[in-house]
């Protein structure tokens, strides 16, 4: 039996591969990749380095061909027939930072609505989404009210906090479903609603 040798790894490329090879935000294909040209440079066999990345042998055998003649380089996907990628990801980007359109009536972006409004697929939302790692549902800011008698509302609420009736408790209470306001040390107090 013919054991394959150590592959050679080129100047600086352990790192890089280690860190591609880890990362989450990695295409799963190129980590894979990466595992399989680790493996192959610590000098296993290519049925183990197979077993250990759960492909096939002759996959071992391209992808070690493909970085010693091409290095990380060699590891990404090659150009692919059809029609070439029309989604304009910074289109995506920048409107999702964006503040909706108030006609809109709603305070952040979801995938669906900015797919109608951009014209695309909520697909290719979510996809540029968790490709620059965006949540806008989940933005440190503040959040507008869209309700137009939110100002009555909110003078109503204050009042009662000021000028609470006579022999009455004024008590706040949450009323987002799912969600604590406030956390608690307490033990003995729950919140499950």
């Amino acid at each position: 039996m013919r054991v394959a040798t150590a592959l050679m790894l080129r100047s600086g490329d352990r790192e890089k591969l280690t860190r591609i090879a880890s990362s989450r935000a990695a295409d799963a294909g190129l980590a894979r990749r990466a595992r399989i040209v680790l493996l192959a440079a610590e000098g296993l066999p290519h049925t183990e380095v197979a077993r250990l990345a759960g492909v096939s042998v002759p996959v071992v055998r391209e992808w070690r061909a493909r970085y010693r003649s091409g290095g990380i380089r060699g590891l990404e996907d090659l150009p692919r027939s059809g029609r070439p990628r029309t989604v304009d990801e910074t289109a995506i980007v920048v409107t999702t930072l964006e503040k909706p359109p108030d006609r809109l009536g709603v305070t952040h972006w979801s995938s669906r609505l900015l797919a109608r409004e951009l014209g695309i697929s909520p697909a290719s939302i979510i996809e540029t989404w968790r490709k620059w790692d965006l949540q806008p549902w989940r933005r440190q800011s503040f959040k507008f009210s869209t309700d137009p008698q939110l100002e009555a509302k909110l003078t109503d609420v204050v009042g009662l906090y000021l000028n609470p009736p006579e022999n009455a408790v004024v008590v706040c209470v949450d009323e987002k479903s799912q969600v604590q306001a406030y956390p608690g040390d307490d033990p003995g107090v729950r919140n499950d609603r």
